[in-house]
């Protein structure tokens, strides 16, 4: 009889253990194991990363609470080992069933890519790179693959100025080939809705000289208007942004012009070439490629442009009205700067 009560007794003790080590692993797995927080964290988990560097990446974006539970969740349910790369955008509340579910499944959330206007490769690179896991150095190479080029159906010196200025959604470990090629593919759709008669060289070139130009949209139909009547009477287009492009090549950053820099030998300068410049001057955005695309359409007679002191251009069709011009805006230019150094001497 004794023998009969004690086997009970044990009975009921491993039962009520058991049933301690079910509650206990159901807690472990289903309570919530993230801190109190606003809307989502980030997590980025790279390639081949071990599980310890997945909790030291969850601890560090602050998103489990206890590293330990996080653990032992993960090697009682076996999804320690497969966990996969990528960004994760964790909101407050997840349990680590959920947390864990998400990270093995593989179910990233996008980042948001940021190309700017009017930019160098430089620029754009560090720009796309920001957010994703490749470096600006692996963007620029992809930018000067040949290869990549033709593959979509342009060159090296123009693949840069089809980065279209807009806000992407990728995943963070895209790599940078196939970043450019959804970016060109959307600049090519933006051209084609643009370009009419005119071919896609014409478009981009003179599109990246008019965002250059001018920051003010009221003026760059105009301006784009300008530069396609001196293509079609075959005039030099001599304008500032290709001299700039070169200076930029050989100094590293833009300045004002002087006089002597209209000389400067380097093949963008369109002063000393007529045509088109060899390649676009950067990306323009998509209210310069309407622009030239309107220009096209709505036909005026200006033949020369030059920038006024307080911003935007005077428009001329005649070469005497233009110097005129340029004449009046330069002297009262040169009153300005004399004013302003007589100003900073006598502080």
């Amino acid at each position: 009889m004794r023998k009969k009560i004690l086997r009970v007794v044990v009975a009921a003790m491993f039962a009520v253990i058991l049933v301690g080590l079910v509650l206990g692993g159901m807690v472990t797995m289903f309570r919530d194991n993230t801190p109190a927080y606003e809307g989502v964290r980030s997590v980025r988990i790279p390639y081949q990363a071990g599980f310890e560097a997945v909790l030291d990446s969850l601890e560090a974006a602050g998103i489990i609470r206890s590293r330990s539970s996080f653990a032992r969740a993960a090697r009682w349910t076996g999804w320690a080992d497969q966990i996969k790369a990528g960004q994760y955008s964790i909101p407050s509340g997840q349990s680590n069933h959920a947390l864990l579910d998400k990270l093995r499944k593989g179910l990233q959330d996008q980042v948001r890519v940021r190309i700017p206007a009017g930019s160098y490769p430089t620029a754009i690179a560090a720009s796309a790179a920001r957010e994703m896991a490749f470096d600006a150095e692996a963007f620029l190479e992809a930018l000067r693959d040949s290869t990549l080029a033709a593959e979509l159906g342009t060159d090296t010196l123009h693949l840069f100025s089809y980065m279209l200025p807009e806000t992407y959604f990728f995943y963070w470990l895209t790599d940078a080939p196939a970043v450019i090629r959804r970016i060109k593919r959307a600049a090519d759709v933006a051209i084609e809705q643009h370009a009419g008669a005119l071919d896609a060289e014409t478009v981009l070139n003179v599109a990246a000289i008019v965002e250059w130009e001018t920051g003010m949209e009221q003026e760059k139909d105009t301006i784009a208007g300008v530069y396609l009547n001196r293509l079609n009477r075959g005039w030099p287009l001599q304008a500032d942004p290709t001299v700039q492009f070169g200076l930029l090549e050989y100094e590293g950053q833009k300045r004002r012009l002087l006089t002597r820099d209209y000389e400067l030998d380097h093949p963008y300068n369109t002063y000393q070439f007529t045509g088109l410049p060899p390649g676009p001057v950067t990306n323009p955005s998509a209210s310069s490629l309407e622009a030239v695309a309107r220009a096209h359409r709505m036909e005026h007679n200006y033949m020369f442009l030059v920038a006024k002191p307080g911003g935007g251009h005077a428009f001329n069709s005649s070469l005497s009205g233009h110097l005129h011009d340029a004449d009046r805006f330069h002297r009262y230019s040169r009153r300005l700067r004399a004013q302003g150094a007589r100003e900073a001497a006598s502080q």
